[in-house]
């Protein structure tokens, strides 16, 4: 059973899993409209791994005891300045997301709820996966700078990326 702030706690991180679907969703539905489709399916894969993180919380929160909340969201930006100010700030979201996942963790700690605490040890990981995707898309577009050809094939680039990381997905789903 759920302690009711260990709860609470959890019920904050769906919210926040939720918002980032829908901010990764608002961007991609940007880049979409500017041309950019590998963007945009980066990011609407991107959005759609968001809502399952959200979901196995929901799930996990239920099944422990507790009832997952579904939140009302604010309503994302939906203009952006650049290609590259999209994912300067997916970074600083997931910097974000990290923050809070590891707050969550002390708190279970402090709690003594060690099934939540092993539990959350996905989303440590996960979180590591994410905050070093960030980095490495930020680098490559500092490197491009204001080239043209270069952000088209960045596009491309993360178009195949997006392509290889649904197929797989989609592999493992096969597979079960």
């Amino acid at each position: 059973m759920l302690s009711a702030k260990v709860s609470s706690s959890l019920n904050k991180q769906i919210e926040l899993e939720a918002s980032s679907s829908q901010y990764y969703l608002s961007m991609a539905s940007w880049a979409e409209t500017q041309g950019l489709n590998g963007v945009s399916t980066f990011l609407y894969e991107h959005a759609d791994e968001e809502r399952m993180h959200m979901l196995k919380l929901i799930k996990f929160v239920n099944e422990r005891g507790g009832h997952g909340i579904v939140p009302a969201l604010k309503q994302p930006p939906v203009t952006f300045k650049s290609v590259k100010a999209v994912f300067e700030e997916i970074l600083k979201h997931e910097i974000k997301v990290t923050n809070e996942i590891n707050n969550l963790v002390e708190i279970c700690l402090k709690e003594k709820d060690y099934t939540t605490h092993n539990f959350l040890q996905w989303y440590v990981s996960e979180q590591i996966e994410e905050e070093a995707l960030a980095r490495q898309i930020v680098d490559k577009l500092k490197l491009i700078g204001d080239d043209k050809s270069g952000l088209y094939f960045f596009d491309r680039d993360l178009e195949s990326l997006a392509a290889k990381t649904k197929a797989g997905i989609d592999k493992g789903k096969n597979d079960r």
